[in-house]
């Protein structure tokens, strides 16, 4: 063993990416044992890996982690990105669970069938732009700092930032009528672990393609 936490996936984004983004903000390296196969995933079941028989899965600590808000809620606690208090740490995960809710509506769009597609798309869009995006608008206005909780980076901030830019890759000006999202995603954008993450050539996915889609449909269905 490494020491390093080795991802078991897909080689795509899903319910893993949350958890690079994660990682790769704490400045934590990381290994990933890619899924190819319904016999990688029948392996790891039959072998008691998988505590609930599904991905992701983090071997972390001598630990083999499942569920990806404890894989998270682990992270974040080991590596200070939930807040100094316990107050902050609700903010925190309010602000995380509506990210949540916006980050699973964009993350299945691609994995939708053709005669879904379209109403999902302008349902996601009016979600991010007139539920979520606003919240955090005046989230930023009402606390006045450069992050969304206290004076430090936390989970809420990391997570936003990679829900801002899933958006962006459907709607590019998806952010104008939001003037502190778009300082908010520069600022933490330029933050040096995330600034590499963001970088080509790092572990962070693209966005699936049809290809990619049909070999996540075989392992898994």
């Amino acid at each position: 063993m490494s020491g390093k936490p080795k991802l078991h996936y897909f080689n795509g984004r899903g319910r893993m990416e949350p958890i690079r983004w994660l990682l790769a903000a704490a400045g934590v390296e990381f290994e990933e044992s890619y899924l190819e196969t319904k016999d990688d995933l029948t392996k790891l079941q039959k072998g008691g890996s998988l505590l609930f028989q599904q991905v992701p899965m983090v071997e972390i600590d001598g630990m083999k982690l499942v569920q990806t808000r404890a894989i998270m809620n682990y992270i974040a606690t080991k590596y200070n990105l939930c807040g100094k208090d316990l107050k902050e740490r609700a903010l925190i995960d309010m602000y995380v669970e509506g990210l949540f809710d916006l980050n699973e509506l964009l993350m299945t769009y691609e994995f939708l069938p053709a005669d879904k597609k379209e109403q999902h798309f302008a349902n996601m869009l009016d979600k991010a732009e007139n539920r979520y995006f606003p919240v955090f608008e005046k989230v930023l206005k009402d606390h006045g700092k450069d992050f969304l909780v206290g004076n430090q980076l936390s989970r809420a901030d990391v997570q936003l930032l990679e829900v801002i830019l899933m958006a962006e890759e459907y709607k590019a000006d998806i952010l104008a009528k939001f003037p502190l999202l778009q300082s908010f995603k520069a600022r933490m954008s330029a933050i040096p672990n995330i600034k590499k993450f963001l970088q080509p050539g790092s572990q962070r996915k693209p966005l699936a393609d049809k290809n990619a889609v049909a070999k996540v449909m075989k392992i898994f269905y």
